[in-house]
This record gives C-alpha cells, structure tokens and sequence, in this order.
C-alpha cells in the first residue's frame, strides 16, 4: 500500500503530543531550601505545555511561606488553583497530590511516567528513600521509579555533606538514580539571581531531555559572543 492510498486516520501525523498525550514528570518536593527552584521548574513545564504530577511535603509548606511568601493549601484542587496563578500559565497538565496520599496513581509501577525529580531534596528524604523506606509518598515514587528503572533525579540542597549524606547518595547512584546538586555556574554570565535560577533549573530539566528555558551552552570561549535575550517573566 502507498502513502497515497491510507486513509486520513492512517496517515503519520507530523503533530507534537497534548500534555494530555504526554507522560508526566513527577516532581516532588522536599522541605529543605531554594523552593524557588521547584516553583520555576514547574513553571516551565506548564508553559511548554508538559504534564506534572506535584507532590509537595508536609515540611516543604512552611519553606514555601518561609522563603516565597506562600501559603500553599492542602486540598490538591486548591493547591492547582493557586499554584497556576503564582506561575501566571493555564497551559499544559498539573496533578497535585498530597503528601500521604500512598494510594495515588504515581504509587504504582503499572503508571507509567517520563521520570521523576526531587527538587530540592532533603536528606531526611535521600536516607529513606537509599534505606528502602516509604513513609510518604515522595518516598514511595522514588522507590517505584528506582524499582521500575525509570530515570530519577535527585537535587539534594544541603551543604557541607557528611559521610552519611555521601554514602546515601552513593547507593542511590548505585541504585540507577542520577544525583544533580543545584550548583551554580558563572560562564553565561548571570546579571541576577533569576538568571542563576534559570541557569540551575534548565540544567536539572535537561537531564529528561526537556529543551526549556533559554540554556546557554558552552561552545567554548565566549569572546565577544552576544548574551543571551532576556529571560521571561519568573514567578
């Protein structure tokens, strides 16, 4: 049969997916500093039209009032409102969960999902999750991810590192799972904080394979290059 002779059901579409065709990132969020990275990753997911499966700790809620001025409520529907809002975007999927909802659909292997992101991840959270212990549900999608060999980035926020935190995220690695400190870097020459936040966020992002914000990569020297336009409007 020639391509002339399909049907116009048959024919191959040229067309990207919907978010809702699309598999979702899990992106959970721990209660340790810099929220305001997991604020502006969900942004630009949502702004791409990409599907997120939120999930936000009980410790994380006072961090968000802390360090944003936010006072997140608990009921998911809610926590969607509110959160589209702050990120100013009606556009791609957003699925809040709360925090113990251990029978919730990201729970179980048989969901299917792009991968998952801790961002920031606390290291109560990195030594459970190594340990094999699922008190919350963060912990329990780390798991299945782990188990399920899906990709999993983990951003522990947290400094200096003690022996126990590096042998966790050791076996983590071992596990399969990808440890992305949110370090900063000078060669795109950040002129503020959002262009370090930008900069961060892109990097973690970049690991799924996701093309957002405006990432700056390194070619070599930048000489007299021109910088980069400027970014849009942060949260």
């Amino acid at each position: 049969m020639t391509s002339s002779e399909l049907t116009s059901s048959e024919q191959p579409s040229s067309e990207q997916p919907s978010s809702e065709q699309r598999l979702p990132l899990v992106l959970a969020v721990c209660g340790a500093s810099a929220q305001v990275l997991a604020l502006r990753s969900l942004q630009l997911l949502l702004e791409a039209g990409e599907a997120v499966d939120l999930i936000i700790s009980r410790g994380a809620f006072e961090v968000w009032r802390a360090e944003l001025g936010l006072l997140l409520p608990v009921a998911p529907a809610e926590q969607e409102r509110l959160l589209r809002e702050r990120c100013g975007t009606n556009a791609g999927t957003l699925r809040c969960y709360r925090w113990n909802d251990q029978a919730a659909a990201p729970a179980s292997g048989s969901y299917r999902t792009r991968g998952m992101l801790i961002l920031p991840a606390s290291m109560g959270t990195v030594g459970r999750v190594a340990a094999g212990v699922a008190t919350d549900l963060i912990e329990r999608c780390a798991d299945v991810h782990l188990k399920e060999a899906r990709p999993l980035v983990i951003a522990p926020r947290e400094m200096p590192w003690n022996l126990i935190h590096l042998r966790n995220l050791t076996t983590l690695a071992e596990a399969g799972a990808r440890i992305a400190p949110p370090i900063p870097a000078w060669y795109h020459q950040p002129e503020s904080l959002g262009d370090m936040v930008d900069f961060l966020v892109a990097r973690i992002l970049d690991l799924f394979g996701y093309e957002l914000g405006e990432l700056r990569r390194w070619q070599g020297p930048i000489g007299s290059a021109q910088r980069p336009l400027a970014s849009p409007q942060r949260p």
